[in-house]
């Protein structure tokens, strides 16, 4: 099983997307693992998105996620990351496909509602700056043996 790091974006939150946006993907099969609703503080923004700094977007993109409260979702399950970029969509609201989040929700160039983790690398770094040590939590639904074939002991 997978970890990957989901926020729901200032845009996502003040336009009471967030419940439409974690059902999509509990009903796709994934799992919460942890959640928090928070406003992220400005120097924890600027380590979110370290990697872009220097980029002409950076100190907007910064601005933007501190502006409002967001929602901190980790979710599991077996290839969760590449599952939440399908689900995600394009960068850009009016490119991304219907169907998708972005697609579905989203027109803007500037306001994209989610922000989710492209790697197993960065699944775990961001996973840690905004998740302290125990409070991501290790658990299995019920109905796990439905949404995965687990006859040979693993999820298939």
């Amino acid at each position: 099983m997978e970890r990957t790091l989901i926020i729901f974006k200032p845009d996502a939150v003040q336009r009471g997307l967030c419940g439409e946006i974690l059902s999509r993907f509990e009903k796709k099969g994934l799992q919460i693992a942890g959640m928090k609703f928070m406003k992220i503080p400005r120097e924890l923004a600027e380590t979110h998105y370290a990697p872009h700094k220097g980029k002409p977007f950076y100190d907007g993109l910064v601005r933007f996620m501190t502006s409002s409260p967001v929602v901190v979702v980790a979710f599991e399950g077996k290839g969760a990351i590449e599952i939440s970029r399908k689900m995600m969509g394009a960068t850009f609201g009016f490119k991304a496909e219907a169907g998708t989040i972005r697609g579905d929700y989203g027109v803007s160039s500037a306001f994209n509602l989610i922000h989710g983790s492209d790697s197993p690398e960065s699944a775990q770094r961001e996973l840690g700056l905004f998740f302290k040590s125990g409070e991501l939590v290790d658990w299995t639904p019920t109905m796990q043996s439905w949404v995965y074939d687990m006859s040979k002991g693993s999820p298939e």
